[in-house]
């Protein structure tokens, strides 16, 4: 028998998913904050030799310019970007506003970050019933309380829900309906499914996997040949299936993130100058998480894809960012100058206090906002 479809084309018995994500948001920050670089190419984060671009307008993106990028290159593609230093204080700020406009629409909220999070609207405070409405009414308040825009994806499950959030970015909104998850995925390139990157790209491509249909084509036993334990997600994913709920509250082994860079960085003071802006953004996850640990462990993944990490553990929990950043500092020295470059650089703190934690570990704990 067909399954019911309300008048806003969600079908009950289904969760109802938003996935909010901020548009540049560092950038925009600094934008909203200082009138006089509205419109221009702006990079947040240090500028000269040793920077690297954390956060980039979409101005700034126009030519070339991503975040993790040598600021040297930036400027290279980008004569006239403006760099700013990242002032965290300010995105924390928002982050908080942009928390309680969620409130107002439901209790079930998984942050991802500062700039984007999970919604669960299947039962909404205020009775609206409709995701798609919602989620228009998020933006609008927002855009209104904040100055800044906001992009969001609705569907039946987080994997789609996340996908419809970046299809009309920025200050978008996309919507997957029950029964149309399957052939939205078909038609997108593989780099667009969360957890491929460059490397699983490439293999796929080896393998004639260049689209989600291609991956939809291949059975379990081939991707569990090749994919090993990521396969079922991809078979799932491919079939626009993901069972895993918003999860507000959940605990947690350790907070932080990694990040792999659009360009190998081997020099001492690239790297240590890349440390500094990792050391910035996972302590403020740290403190959104309030999460007390003792371990810090420092995560280097070479050219070749060899993977080193080195963990220091203290006597007692990490009394703040100075510590934390003084113990990272030396676990990075410890092993420079290092026998390669490295394209990713992670760190987290370990070993934590029975915490509850705002959200589940990300599969591939990028850093977002760098």
């Amino acid at each position: 028998m067909p399954t019911a479809i309300d008048e806003d084309g969600e079908t009950p018995g289904l969760r109802k998913i938003i996935h909010v994500d901020m548009d540049a948001f560092f950038a925009s920050v600094e934008q909203r904050d200082n009138p006089g670089l509205r419109g221009k190419p702006v990079a947040v984060g240090g500028a000269g030799g040793r920077g690297v671009v954390a956060a980039a307008s979409y101005e700034a993106r126009k030519f070339g310019v991503r975040s993790a990028m040598p600021s040297v290159t930036a400027q290279r593609l980008c004569p006239d970007l403006v760099f700013v230093r990242p002032r965290f204080d300010a995105y924390k700020e928002a982050s908080r506003q942009i928390r309680r406009v969620f409130e107002h629409y439901t209790p079930i909220i998984e942050p991802l970050s500062l700039d984007e999070a999970y919604l669960d609207v299947t039962e909404d405070r205020l009775g609206i019933g409709s995701a798609t409405r919602i989620a228009q009414l998020i933006r609008q308040e927002i855009r209104a309380k904040t100055s800044l825009t906001a992009s969001a994806g609705v569907s039946y499950n987080k994997f789609l829900a996340k996908l419809a959030s970046d299809q009309n970015k920025p200050d978008g909104m996309c919507v997957i309906r029950p029964g149309e998850g399957a052939r939205f995925v078909s038609d997108l390139p593989i780099r667009r499914f969360h957890g491929v990157g460059p490397k699983a790209e490439s293999k796929m491509h080896k393998l004639g996997i260049a689209t989600g249909a291609d991956l939809a084509a291949k059975d379990i036993g081939f991707l569990r040949q090749h994919f090993g334990s990521m396969a079922d997600y991809l078979f799932r994913a491919a079939r626009g299936i993901d069972l895993r709920p918003v999860a507000a509250h959940r605990l947690r082994k350790s907070v932080g993130g990694e990040r792999t860079f659009s360009e190998d960085i081997g020099s001492g003071p690239a790297l240590r100058e890349t440390l500094e802006t990792i050391i910035g953004i996972v302590w403020e996850r740290i403190e959104a998480a309030q999460a007390r640990g003792r371990t810090v462990t420092l995560k280097l993944k070479f050219t070749d894809f060899r993977i080193m990490t080195r963990a220091a553990s203290l006597p007692h929990p990490v009394t703040g960012k100075e510590e934390f950043a003084a113990v990272a500092r030396a676990l990075l020295e410890a092993e420079l100058p290092l026998p390669e470059p490295i394209r990713l650089m992670g760190l987290t703190l370990g070993n934590l206090e029975g915490q509850q934690q705002d959200r589940p570990p990300r599969d591939d704990t990028q850093l977002s906002l760098l």
